[in-house]
């Protein structure tokens, strides 16, 4: 028990889980960033 943290993680899943998160996080703003350029593209705003 004393190798967890508050949040109830060993250290290797804590390792784990931002990994998924830093991979999910990256993706999800590729969308964004290809979406608002097919945004900019029908219709620019500037």
């Amino acid at each position: 028990m004393a190798d967890k943290s508050t949040t109830g993680l060993t250290a290797e899943q804590a390792k784990e889980f931002h990994a998924i998160f830093v991979s999910s996080m990256t993706s999800f703003f590729g969308i964004v960033i290809f979406a608002h350029l097919l945004a900019w593209f029908w219709r620019p705003w500037l």
